[in-house]
């Protein structure tokens, strides 16, 4: 069985290296034979991989001006009001690996939280026009990112399988049976862990993960981490480990990290993780902190997975429904408009550290069963062939 994974524009986005390199283990481990190929809009990203059968080129084109594509596709939109050919073209990268495929997984698991995406509902039409199989593997979609394009594009789909049960409900809600719950399959991701840095206290470091993405929907969550953190520094004797785990161009937690440690460094008691360290990396540190603050949902998932508690700074359905999977309600998940707070950040902060055995408990309680929902995935997948 030959697999493609696409909708994936690279691995520094530790969180969707984090997808791509979890779900080729899980699918390698339990289909007999299969092949997993990934289309990728930043290949070079990917080469760390090892298990995957092949990396595509799958970014878009660009249309030269003036030239026959560009002239046609003019009409076509401008006539007809017909994207489908100038997407087509776009997309080239990835529609020309769709015959030689059995199954396509479109695997960005929150692409379809912003906005349209006509380019994938393009492809997505192509594959089920050559008579492929067409999945969306562990996806968050909110009620408010829902319209009827949309629906009408998830309906093309032979399975969805939902990460979270927020997003499972809601889609079973609007009527598509082609849906099934699973977990996101980083909860299975393997660990590596690297010497520890200068400054770090085994069993008394909490990890800190702020993202540009965040802050750039809330400007004033700058200022009430910065409270966050003094609160850590004067009321406990522990270690802050900022965490970085999206390193791209524009959208780079590090740079965001590194003015906290900047301010900071002083104290002796803040550390920055380096912005070089790849998704299973990054995990053997996160499995290592004695709590995690985390506003990517990749980096709050390795903590959720080795048992530490996690404070998430959250923006999405993702982030409530994957706490409430785990604990029957949306433990310790602060919403968009709620971490410009530092009151409420520090309150949430005392409460993880008043409950840490309960919480740990849960979680070990717990996440076994989770990491069998991320192998559901598979078996779903298999029953679909």
């Amino acid at each position: 069985m030959k697999i493609m994974m696409f909708a994936h524009n690279g691995s520094l986005n530790r969180g969707c290296e984090a997808i791509v390199r979890s779900s080729t283990n899980i699918i390698k481990e339990k289909i007999h034979g299969s092949q997993v190929y990934l289309a990728s809009g930043k290949p070079e990203t990917d080469r760390l991989i090892s298990k995957l059968d092949g990396i595509y080129d799958g970014s878009s084109r660009r249309l030269k001006r003036y030239s026959y594509e560009w002239l046609y596709s003019s009409v076509q939109v401008k006539l007809f009001q017909d994207e489908s050919y100038a997407l087509g073209k776009i997309h080239q990268n990835i529609v020309k690996h769709i015959p030689n495929m059995d199954i396509c997984l479109s695997i960005g698991g929150d692409n379809y939280c912003y906005g349209e995406q006509p380019g994938w509902y393009e492809i997505n039409k192509r594959v089920k026009a050559q008579g492929k199989k067409l999945v969306l593997w562990g996806c968050s979609i909110g009620q408010e990112d829902m319209s009827e394009r949309k629906l009408a594009d998830l309906k093309l789909f032979d399975l969805i399988l939902a990460r979270e049960t927020l997003t499972y409900q809601m889609l079973k809600d609007k009527g598509l049976d082609n849906v099934k719950l699973c977990a996101d399959p980083a909860f299975t991701m393997e660990k590596e862990e690297l010497d520890l840095p200068e400054g770090w206290q085994a069993g008394n470091t909490v990890g800190l993960n702020f993202s540009p993405l965040v802050l750039e929907r809330n400007a004033n969550s700058q200022v009430a981490v910065k409270e966050l953190i003094v609160h850590i520094l004067d009321k406990t004797d522990m270690t802050i480990a900022l965490t970085p785990h999206v390193i791209q161009t524009g959208n780079d937690d590090y740079e965001v990290l590194q003015k906290y440690y900047e301010e900071f460094q002083h104290t002796g008691r803040v550390i920055l993780l380096p912005n070089d360290l790849n998704a299973i990396q990054y995990k053997g540190y996160i499995a290592r902190m004695r709590f995690f603050i985390g506003a990517r949902t990749h980096a709050t998932i390795a903590a959720y997975s080795n048992y530490v508690p996690t404070m998430v700074l959250g923006y999405s359905v993702k982030s409530k429904g994957i706490a409430k999977d785990i604990f029957g309600e949306e433990k310790l998940v602060l919403g968009i408009e709620e971490i410009s707070d530092g009151v409420k950040l520090k309150c949430k902060f005392d409460e993880m550290l008043q409950e840490e055995d309960e919480l740990k408990a849960t979680l070990r309680q717990t996440i076994p069963r989770i990491k069998e929902m991320s192998y559901k995935a598979v078996e779903y997948l298999n029953q679909l062939v």
